[in-house]
């Protein structure tokens, strides 16, 4: 795997493709600046071995137009801020103003070029503007693991022009390590969580980590429709009935891997989905009309928590209940809580996509794991075993 340590940057322009897609409140100030923070290093690394950097990212979703609201100037001063350097910032992509700006751009100044999805042909993967992107550099550097999954100009088309001199940077290295560790040389016993709503989003990522695991903790709403599959009652629910056989399948596969399969053994049920419903604790499969399961139980908390205690590399992918809603927070709390502790103790852990990674950061367990993976899409898609485009392209 090339990385930008297999190179000095001295007197080089290197064009680094960013994952500066970033929250902003309605006043456009940037709410979450972990995209920013993660790029800072290999930034930084370039800058201190005397090159110049040009930074390439989208924001949103402008639809291939000028949209005031997803300028990247909006951010520019958030990063100046967190990388110690006066951001110089373009009026376009491509164009005079970005050229000159370019053609300028002296060994330790940063130069961030306007939003690149302003231009329709970004996620068309159009061969012209990757070239245009392609004359600014001396150095393609891929860092943006969020964006991985899409083959945009950007983000793997450019990457042809550079046909030595590509790479990826620290932060693309650390995503695909992580990965790495879990798919192919995770220390036994893996174990890997997955929670969420459904079964149908989750069933290529279980086909694929099935014979590189040992066990599997199945929380969150999938939960009810392995339960009625199987036969129980789950009152109200979240079900996808049309996968119930699926879910058996599922099960089967699981046998014949010899992967062991944790289903809940109690939840906390509520006879509303809110947070004032009135609750009570019941057997999995053993729920009234009426009720829907929202949470794991105590039976399932101290469950997950023997199985993870014995657990050398940990995946986790999805919460065990409704976490956003104060009553329903404590089965993925005390996930967190095992998750953290193994961890102490010597197991790698890496949690990744969407809602889990909501939940470590909101509830302060992002530094307690191994690693948080920056990509939702991309981690999924190489979870499920998928070639991510921006990676091939620096690999070729």
């Amino acid at each position: 795997m090339k990385t930008i340590n297999d190179y000095n940057f001295k007197n080089k322009k290197a064009l680094i493709r960013v994952d500066f897609n970033v929250p902003q409140d309605e006043n456009l100030n940037v709410t979450d600046d972990t995209r920013i923070r993660a790029a800072q290093p290999t930034i930084t690394k370039i800058l201190n071995d005397g090159g110049a950097v040009i930074l390439m990212s989208h924001l949103g979703r402008p639809k291939g137009e000028f949209n005031a609201k997803f300028s990247l100037k909006n951010i520019a001063s958030k990063v100046s801020e967190i990388l110690g350097v006066n951001v110089i910032v373009a009026e376009d992509v491509i164009g005079q103003d970005a050229q000159e700006k370019v053609n300028q751009l002296k060994s330790g100044e940063v130069l961030l070029l306007e939003n690149v999805r302003f231009h329709a042909e970004e996620e068309k993967g159009e061969h012209e503007f990757a070239k245009a992107l392609a004359q600014f550099g001396d150095i393609y550097v891929n860092d943006a693991f969020g964006t991985a999954h899409r083959a945009h100009a950007s983000t793997a088309i450019v990457a042809e022009f550079f046909p030595e001199n590509k790479c990826f940077g620290l932060l693309m290295e650390q995503e695909l390590t992580a990965i790495n560790k879990v798919l192919a040389d995770g220390e036994k016993p893996v174990t890997a969580i997955l929670g969420g709503a459904k079964v149908s989003s989750k069933i290529t990522i279980i086909n694929n980590i099935l014979p590189v695991i040992d066990n599997l903790i199945i929380g969150g709403g999938m939960t009810y429709t392995f339960v009625k599959a199987q036969g129980g009652s789950i009152g109200n629910s979240l079900v996808e009935e049309d996968k119930l056989e699926l879910a058996l399948e599922i099960l089967e596969e699981c046998k014949k891997h010899h992967v062991n399969v944790y289903l809940p053994i109690d939840n906390l049920i509520a006879d509303n989905f809110s947070n004032d419903a009135n609750r009570q604790l019941t057997k999995v499969g053993e729920i009234p009309d009426g009720w829907m399961g929202m949470d794991a139980g105590p039976e399932t908390i101290q469950q997950n928590a023997e199985v993870i205690k014995n657990s050398k590399t940990i995946l986790w992918n999805g919460p065990l209940g409704v976490f956003e809603m104060s009553n329903f927070a404590n089965g993925t709390i005390a996930l967190g809580d095992a998750i953290a502790e193994a961890t102490k103790n010597g197991a790698f852990s890496l949690v990744g996509g969407g809602d889990s990674v909501a939940f470590v950061k909101q509830f302060g367990y992002a530094d307690k794991v191994s690693y948080v993976s920056t990509g939702g899409g991309a981690m999924l898609e190489s979870l499920e075993g998928r070639e991510l485009p921006g990676v091939a392209a620096i690999l070729k």
